[in-house]
């Protein structure tokens, strides 16, 4: 029989009994919580210790250890449980306090069940999401890589499988791909896992950053004296991995006097540096890359037939990121956590509604842009996740694309972003009704109106 599910447990705490039972009885209604309650934040934070609840309600005002102390003292417990604060005082500063100080959301008593059901809701997705951020950090390696490549896409695991194929050869491999789209990791973990040349030299160059002047003697070196500037003998990239791999990004921009040279590198293991004579031989592995359509190139001429069919022994094709959407969420993880460390933060996760549009976007620029998205989102992110404000213009149009697509009216949909731009305002000048109406540029009474019909708190003018 398969075994259902655990339900989340929801531990409500406020001194005043009856409100217990009320938000016990509205949230038992729903079926789908284990519920449990306490008088005071010494009985709360006991029972954080013996056990770990899915969501705290938290009242503020309470005898003994108020909401904000037992607040401080849950996130110094355990910073990852999500806590709504609840008060009866409508006051916009402690709020404030609460939020600052790690609270998901507050209450402002008395609520109504829906406003009550909906946050309660939000803060367990929210924390799910946080849960699965950790859980895919541990398993992102295992599960979903071939070495430090991200791809849970069924696309993706099979170009893991046809790697593991050549992980005893020294096949000459052959990457394409949007620009992007990953090749030089791909490369890289083709390189780590030979089982004769990891651990040997992994040499890459970008056929397209260098002039044709200059990529010849990049590639197998120059004697000195071979051309003015030339002032000592240099040892090219080919010779630099002997005995590894060398691996030749964006190879369809190679000149053909240059594409030739590489043939007989292929050919006979052997070349001769710009301006000597002496044979120079090496045992070199061959990644090459190109975004650019070498089959079309030969038509015209511009890629030489026999060098395509020595560098694609093995050709590897990888998708763009639009055609492997499941792997963006587990990508946008892996970015996090690397700017968090780079920026010095300590960003949670990413905000269901930012996580919608990142899927939804087509990300022309592939792996590349969203790792571009991300290393922006962190660096503007202020609180424990990134929203979908912290993303780039581009993305977040999707989300005006949605509003035409979406089964709600217009009306419901100009509610929402009102309630929205109003809620945030508040929070933003304090609850500061004049400085509020002033950055919205409506009027004080029309503030107190709409305050009063979205449920929201505010107590100064």
């Amino acid at each position: 029989m398969e075994s259902k599910s655990k339900r989340p447990t929801i531990l409500i705490v406020d001194d005043d009994k009856n409100v217990n039972k009320m938000i016990e009885a509205s949230l038992r209604k729903e079926r789908k919580y284990d519920l449990e309650s306490a008088l005071n934040g010494e009985a709360c934070l006991k029972y954080i210790r013996e056990s770990i609840p899915d969501l705290v309600l938290l009242d503020i005002q309470m005898p003994g250890i108020d909401g904000i102390e037992t607040l401080k003292k849950i996130k110094e417990e355990n910073q990852r449980i999500p806590v709504i604060m609840m008060t009866a005082h409508g006051t916009i500063e402690r709020a404030v306090e609460s939020m600052k100080l790690g609270a998901y959301d507050f209450l402002t008593k008395p609520f109504e069940r829906d406003r009550l059901l909906v946050t309660v809701n939000n803060a367990l997705i929210n924390s799910s999401l946080r849960h699965q951020v950790d859980e895919l950090r541990a398993e992102l390696k295992d599960k979903y890589a071939f070495e430090n490549i991200i791809g849970q896409s069924g696309i993706m695991q099979n170009v893991f499988k046809s790697l593991e194929k050549i992980t005893s050869s020294n096949v000459t491999v052959l990457i394409q791909g949007e620009s992007g789209t990953g090749k030089e990791l791909i490369a890289r973990a083709i390189h780590h896992h030979s089982e004769t040349r990891s651990g040997k030299p992994f040499v890459a160059v970008n056929c397209a950053a260098l002039p044709e002047s200059l990529l010849e003697s990049e590639l197998f070196g120059h004697e000195k004296g071979a051309f003015t500037g030339a002032t000592n003998r240099r040892v090219g990239k080919f010779e630099q991995a002997n005995g590894g791999t060398i691996f030749l990004d964006e190879i369809g921009l190679m000149s053909p006097a240059t594409q030739s040279k590489l043939l007989r590198v292929l050919q006979e293991r052997e070349f001769e540096r710009v301006g000597g004579n002496e044979i120079v031989k090496v045992d070199v592995r061959v990644i090459s890359a190109t975004n650019k359509d070498l089959e079309e190139a030969m038509k015209k001429s511009e890629f030489r037939e026999d060098l395509y069919y020595r560098i694609s022994v093995f050709p590897i094709k990888l998708p763009p990121l639009r055609d492997r959407k499941e792997d963006v969420y587990p990508l946008a993880v892996h970015f996090l956590a690397k700017y968090n460390a780079q920026e010095g933060k300590q960003i949670e996760g990413i905000s269901p509604d930012a996580l919608e549009l990142m899927t939804a976007y087509n990300w022309p620029g592939n792996v590349r842009e969203l790792e571009n998205a991300i290393e922006r989102a962190v660096v503007l992110a202020n609180g424990p996740e990134l929203l979908a404000n912290d993303l780039p213009a581009a993305v977040r149009a999707m989300g005006e694309k949605k509003i035409y697509e979406s089964d709600n009216t217009l009306a419901s949909w100009i509610e929402k972003l009102e309630e929205q731009a109003l809620r945030e305002a508040l929070l933003e000048c304090e609850g500061n009704i004049s400085q509020t109406a002033k950055k919205l540029g409506i009027g004080r009474a029309t503030i107190y109106r709409k305050a009063k019909k979205y449920g929201l708190p505010m107590v100064k003018g």
